[in-house]
């Protein structure tokens, strides 16, 4: 079966204003995030991409847009089933606002019981997700043949949900899973089993060097900005 891409959306203007965009209109990458997105043409050169598949969302649309520029030869597939969470009523809103609301400990140790107002659950967005990607995998087999290489840009809640499936975890432990702006995520399905062979690669450890402010103990809803 065919290796699988995950490429996260370059960093927004979402991200660096400390708002959880859900699938709010109008969220554009931010400057470094154009950045990352130029980027993605070389970091990606090696591979004989045969598919690319794309949330429908802005911030995903502009993060492939290089990509295909360089590659007149591919078309994108925008694919609804792997567009961001919908955080319902919580869209728009300050992370640090939602901190204090009592739903925000079940998303941090119990996600697959959370399930935002006005919106829909993590473990129904899970379950769209990897029922796209498994769908995909037969498509692209069947055109490309089991070798092929395909790319998916999605975002971060969705993409940790698809790595804990492939890995066989407990939704309830995939925040802890971190993928960054613009990082590159790899599967590789089997007929038994999916193999993870890269996760939240960027190229760049400067996300691992110690931060005048240390990251919290929460996981950042949405994925996070990055490395500052």
């Amino acid at each position: 079966m065919p290796t699988l891409i995950l490429v996260r959306h370059g960093r927004s203007t979402a991200n660096t204003s400390g708002v959880l965009a859900g699938r709010t209109p109008g969220v554009a990458l931010d400057e470094r995030g154009a950045a990352q997105a130029a980027a993605l043409p070389g970091r990606l050169a090696e591979l004989p991409i045969s598919e690319v598949v794309t949330s429908p969302l802005q911030r995903c649309q502009e993060t492939i847009r290089p990509l295909l520029e360089a590659r007149p030869e591919l078309r994108p597939h925008t694919e609804e089933r792997i567009t961001e969470c919908d955080y319902g009523d919580w869209s728009g809103r300050k992370l640090a606002e939602l901190t204090d609301e009592p739903l925000m400990q079940v998303v941090q140790a119990h996600p697959s019981a959370a399930a935002f107002p006005g919106g829909e659950s993590m473990r129904a967005m899970q379950t769209r997700a990897a029922e796209a990607v498994r769908e995909w995998n037969a498509r692209v087999e069947a055109d490309h043949g089991a070798d092929a290489v395909y790319l998916m840009c999605s975002h971060g809640d969705i993409i940790k949900s698809l790595v804990a499936d492939a890995l066989g975890l407990h939704l309830d432990l995939f925040q802890r899973v971190s993928v960054e702006p613009c990082s590159i995520t790899a599967i590789r399905y089997t007929r038994l089993r999916p193999f993870l062979v890269r996760l939240g690669d960027t190229g760049d450890f400067a996300s691992l060097a110690p931060r005048e402010e240390p990251p919290g103990e929460d996981a950042a809803v949405g994925g996070g900005a990055g490395a500052p």
